[in-house]
């Protein structure tokens, strides 16, 4: 018996804004791509590249935000809810990758001080600083509750911090000289992104696996429910997420005698109650009445 007791009603993502982010984008991409070649600047050609992850992670994003919208079908009877964290994932796992990439560029830089033209960094840092700064204020509404977009909003943000960082370090090696500045500030914020990639990149995979959700306690769950005084036991537990929102419960539940499908209503009733208790929306539960299988809560 399947029952579905609530229904979410979340924060629409505006595809405009993304869209305007993704535009901003493509254009600070290349104008710092261009700008690193003709100055020789490598910090610059990192922030472009960065500015590259930035605009792959928002098409993706946006696609992912496209995908979610549509209905379910005989062929996708969940529809495409999980895109979104699939597209987490990926923008997550990217970061991460960029990271380490900088943290080595970082220290490559730190061993091996270049000598660049300064100006060509302070005034394309300045304009990255603008453009991330619009783009973070695009979508940082959207980025409260949903992991997608505060994955992209995260590309953003670390992207501005970073272009703060070329900036000061531009600022610095035409007034100091101090070539080294600019390697401390990216080592600094590889770190801080690893970090911050890290909690998206691990809660994504473990929607992806099925994985139980990490404020959930079964033992909890199960206690409550075999609790009810019609229920002998539960068993063959299933608890996983379609995405951020939407929690998934499936079990066995052996009862103390043989009831009518009316009767099991108000069983059923009594277990949607405890569940509910727990965000749980989507229930299924399988009745049974002296059958002979594995009693096993996980199985």
């Amino acid at each position: 018996m399947e029952n579905k007791t609530e229904h979410h009603h979340h924060h629409e993502v505006s595809g405009k804004n993304l869209g305007w982010s993704i535009a901003l984008n493509v254009a600070i991409t290349l104008a710092e791509l261009i700008g690193g070649i003709i100055s020789g600047s490598i910090a610059l050609i990192s922030d472009a590249t960065h500015n590259f992850s930035d605009v792959i992670s928002l098409i993706v994003s946006y696609i992912a935000n496209k995908l979610t919208k549509r209905k379910a079908t005989d062929n996708q009877t969940y529809g495409f809810k999980r895109s979104e964290i699939i597209a987490a994932f990926i923008n997550s796992a990217t970061l991460m990758v960029l990271a380490f990439f900088i943290l080595y560029e970082g220290i490559q830089r730190f061993i091996h001080p270049i000598t660049v033209a300064a100006d060509w960094v302070i005034w394309l840092a300045l304009a990255s600083i603008v453009v991330n700064g619009l783009s973070v204020l695009f979508i940082r509404n959207d980025a409260h509750d949903n992991m997608n977009m505060k994955s992209a909003y995260l590309h953003l943000f670390s992207d501005m911090l970073t272009s703060i960082a070329v900036l000061i370090g531009g600022l610095v090696m035409k007034y100091l000289q101090w070539y080294w500045v600019d390697s401390v500030f990216s080592i600094a914020i590889a770190i801080y992104l690893l970090y911050a990639s890290w909690g998206i990149f691990k809660s994504a995979l473990r929607i992806i696996m099925q994985f139980t959700p990490s404020e959930i306690e079964l033992p909890k769950i199960v206690s409550e429910v075999e609790g009810i005084t019609e229920i002998e036991n539960i068993h063959h537990v299933h608890i996983w997420q379609i995405n951020e929102h939407d929690i998934m419960f499936e079990a066995h539940v052996d009862l103390k005698r043989d009831v009518k499908i009316s009767e099991f209503e108000i069983v059923l009733t009594k277990i949607k109650e405890v569940l509910a208790r727990y965000k749980i929306g989507h229930v299924t539960i399988q009745p049974e009445y002296s059958v002979s299988d594995n009693k096993q809560i996980i199985y």
